[in-house]
């Protein structure tokens, strides 16, 4: 008993510790997202939007290919063949959406802190369909890091907009990745589960680039700028790669998270990422946080810390067979 009950507490905490890693990942390529699309005058790279989107999966995708031969072809065999289209699509409308933000002028602490909204849709969608116990603690580190969130962000200071709802539509879209990423991962390998999302990721992210060519001239500004397949020169380009490259490492850690410990406990862990790329931001890009960047922060990784203390030494996290 104790033996099972020490392997699942080692599966929370390296489950935990993946999820901070991949934090800092999408802490670099929310960062990133910000500047590539930047007009130049501004001091970024002045890349479409959507362009910069379809680049970025496709990067990710060939950087990719090393895993893919790794693990052999065989492997990504799958009965659930429209359960991952379905997870592919929805990421990248999510990423999309979530560019839309940075392309409309959204601050990118209000872009990122707005998307800890998630974990609510992911409790939600986590008992509702995939029958997970939502224990009070975790209701409560959400609901803190969700506070947090709102707090780093300014929003009730700064006033609500209609924009405030674009990082929480991509928080909803990303929250049905994550969930169909759970239930995948009861079944299927973390290899799997990153390259078969990283592959379809690429047509998924090239037909919503088309249609959102084709009707640009029906859509609001700043969906689209300029021609959607060029590449940025120089600097730009080098970004760009890492971009991608982030990007693949990213999802790798998530699914590996995924694989040893469930969708709800993982949340506040990942509400990480917002302090992070606020912190990414104002070294790598000078973008000085407010003064509520601070006391929302320590909500966040309080909220982290909470769940993580209560939850090993209770019940064991992992609901996966020893």
């Amino acid at each position: 008993m104790n033996q099972i009950s020490s392997t699942s507490h080692s599966a929370a905490t390296t489950g935990a510790l993946f999820m901070l890693v991949a934090s800092l990942a999408f802490a670099g390529t929310n960062t990133l997202q910000s500047v590539l699309p930047t007009p130049v005058e501004y001091g970024g790279m002045g890349m479409s939007s959507t362009g910069m989107a379809f680049w970025q999966y496709l990067i990710a995708s060939i950087l990719a290919l090393p895993l893919i031969l790794k693990i052999g072809l065989s492997n990504l065999r799958t009965s659930h063949p429209l359960a991952h289209e379905v997870r592919a699509f929805v990421s990248a409308l999510g990423v999309h959406v979530f560019v839309y933000g940075f392309a409309s002028g959204v601050p990118i602490w209000q872009m990122v802190t707005l998307l800890a909204t998630g974990p609510l849709f992911i409790i939600l969608g986590s008992t509702l369909f995939l029958g997970e116990k939502v224990s009070a603690a975790r209701i409560v580190a959400a609901l803190v890091g969700f506070v947090g969130a709102i707090i780093v962000s300014g929003v009730g200071v700064e006033g609500l907009n209609w924009q405030t709802a674009v990082p929480i539509i991509a928080a909803a879209l990303w929250a049905t990745t994550d969930v169909l990423t759970k239930y995948l991962a009861r079944e299927e390998s973390p290899e799997t589960l990153t390259i078969s999302l990283l592959v379809l990721m690429t047509p998924n992210h090239l037909a919503i680039l088309l249609a959102v060519t084709a009707f640009s001239g029906f859509l609001p500004a700043g969906v689209a700028t300029g021609f959607p397949f060029s590449l940025p020169a120089g600097n730009g380009l080098w970004l760009l790669l890492l971009l991608g490259a982030l990007t693949a490492a990213a999802q790798y850690l998530l699914a590996f998270a995924y694989k040893v410990a469930d969708a709800a406990y993982l949340q506040p862990f990942g509400d990480v990422k917002v302090p992070l790329s606020g912190l990414v931001g104002w070294i790598a890009l000078g973008q000085v946080p407010s003064v509520w960047f601070w006391p929302g922060a320590a909500l966040i990784v309080g909220a982290s810390v909470f769940i993580f203390w209560v939850e090993s030494r209770g019940e064991p996290a992992s609901l996966q067979p020893a």
